[in-house]
């Protein structure tokens, strides 16, 4: 069966498409003779994502083609293909020449840049990551395929670099730095032979540097004390700082390079083996934050979570996810921290899935003091029921995407309140029944995403429950409910002719024809 799968990720107010993904996985050479009506009805798309194309199709044709539309594309990915492709990236650029963004990840190796800055010398963002070792070349020609792309990327703003850890990166990052002017963000991905001594050289070359991402999967990082140290000296302009898996620097670093550069506005410290004390004082210095990630920090818990609550009144992200695993569950339940909050009115989305630590009365305080709070994620929390459900809803009147994993009550659940703007509720894997899926969905009529995979005590009955109450309803997921019984969803589509994607539960079988039929209907079958 060959269809051709379209996502929109960006719609204008005018209804005109702006970005589109093509998915490799089902489109093959059969379709590509049907893309041109797409592309003669959207005429305005600026982005296209073709990653793993070359798995099913012929991406040097489908690039072709593309060339022949008077596209004005800014954004090309083309990730994970089996080869570069040489002559439709050449044909393309012959016509399209407004493209400033380019990810081709695990293609191209370092002979393969001259062919790139060629094609698109107005580059601005480049991602030449890969964990192949058959797409570098040798060490000895890294200096010459660097310096081939940097005399003809003059516009380069952004780079993600990221390869196999026999390959030397400071000459490369070195002439990153010196040749490119423009030059504010570096993402440095697993180059164990990245040193100490070649970052420090090199920031010194670009003291505009804004964004620094250093992530290291292993046993040893490249960042130490003196690195940040180093940073810090350089009094860089930094608004953006991500160490993920980086062991070797200590709070000592952090401390030092925070305190010095406190226009930071997004701060990634993944994996880090901090205490909530160390997390109180740093958040002072945090001042400008936007977004954090400090998921997996063992040690933190919702002391720190407090902090930055109450000391970051910009912040409007917070990701922390599967922390506190090493701190003892009952000294969290005795902290009075919760008592010092403030009304937060900037947060809008909170990822705190995974955290064995968050309690109901957790949950029930913060969300008193996040009034504008959009997305709310409680995955896989032991402490959680769907009683959290009626609280959230209640206390946060802009939700619009809520994910829970959560246990059955005692008593009966009761919701006697409307959350219209909840659009997206995620209960995959919750132990909620029939009756109390009901009483959701009729406070929640507005929603149009249900994800209710692996629930296994809801049954058919309160699947057309959900197709009663929620009239917007577009996407439902119902994999592996075992209860729900297949025939349901052949009536699903004609009660609700709003759905655009079932995910259907075990043992349904849908031949062609039935599938061209709900195809038809405007609905997609998985």
């Amino acid at each position: 069966m060959t269809t051709a799968a379209w996502s929109v990720y960006l719609s204008s107010p005018n209804g005109f498409l702006l970005s589109s993904t093509v998915s490799g996985s089902r489109i093959c050479d059969q379709t590509i003779p049907f893309l041109p009506r797409l592309f003669q009805r959207f005429p305005n798309l600026t982005s296209l994502d073709l990653t793993r194309f070359s798995i099913y199709g012929d991406i040097d044709a489908l690039l072709y083609q593309i060339s022949t539309f008077p596209l004005n594309l800014k954004t090309l990915k083309l990730s994970h293909q089996s080869t570069i492709p040489a002559d439709g990236l050449r044909a393309l650029s012959k016509k399209i020449t407004t493209l400033t963004s380019l990810t081709c990840s695990n293609v191209v190796s370092l002979d393969d840049l001259g062919l790139i800055s060629d094609c698109f010398p107005f580059l601005e963002e480049l991602d030449i990551s890969t964990s192949s070792k058959s797409k570098f070349v040798e060490i000895d020609n890294i200096d010459v395929g660097s310096k081939t792309m940097l005399t003809l990327l003059p516009k380069l703003r952004k780079i993600n670099i990221n390869g196999p850890s026999y390959i030397k990166y400071d000459s490369l990052l070195f002439h990153l730095c010196k040749n490119c002017e423009f030059l504010e963000e570096v993402a440095i991905f697993n180059c164990f032979l990245l040193t100490h001594n070649g970052i420090a050289s090199a920031i010194r070359e670009r003291p505009g540097l804004r964004s620094l991402s250093f992530t290291k999967i292993g046993e040893l990082g490249n960042v130490t004390d003196e690195l940040l140290s180093s940073i810090a000296e350089e009094g860089l302009p930094l608004r953006r700082l991500v160490l993920c898996g980086c062991y070797r620097y200590t709070y000592a670093g952090i401390f030092n390079l925070l305190s010095k550069c406190q226009s930071i506005q997004y701060l990634d410290l993944q994996r880090a083996h901090f205490k909530d004390c160390n997390f109180v004082e740093l958040s002072l210095f945090l001042v400008d934050l936007v977004s954090i990630n400090i998921s997996k920090c063992s040690r933190l818990t919702i002391v720190t979570l407090s902090a930055l609550l109450r000391n970051c009144s910009k912040l409007s992200e917070v990701r922390m996810e599967g922390t506190g695993t090493n701190i003892d569950k009952m000294s969290v339940e005795n902290s009075s921290t919760l008592m010092n909050l403030v009304v937060n009115p900037q947060l809008k989305s909170l990822h705190l899935a995974r955290n064995i630590w968050l309690t109901e009365k957790h949950v029930d305080m913060f969300a008193s003091f996040l009034p504008n709070l959009q997305l709310l994620d409680l995955r896989s929390c032991s402490c959680i029921s769907e009683n959290v459900i009626g609280l959230v809803l209640k206390r946060c009147s802009k939700i619009r995407q809520l994910s829970i994993v959560c246990s059955p009550r005692l008593e009966p659940l009761r919701m006697n309140f409307k959350a219209s703007t909840l659009e997206v509720l995620n209960l995959s894997g919750s132990e909620i029944d029939d009756k109390s899926l009901d009483v959701i969905t009729k406070s929640c009529f507005g929603l149009l995403q249900l994800d209710l995979a692996y629930c296994d005590n809801i049954t058919e009955k309160g699947v057309r429950q959900v197709i009663e109450n929620c009239t917007r309803l577009r996407e439902i997921n119902l994999e592996s409910c075992t209860k729900v019984a297949v025939d349901v969803v052949d009536s699903m589509v004609f009660i609700r002719p709003t759905l655009r994607k079932i995910t259907v539960p075990p043992s349904f079988i849908c031949t062609e024809s039935k599938w061209k039929l709900f195809l038809r209907l405007g609905c997609l079958i998985c």
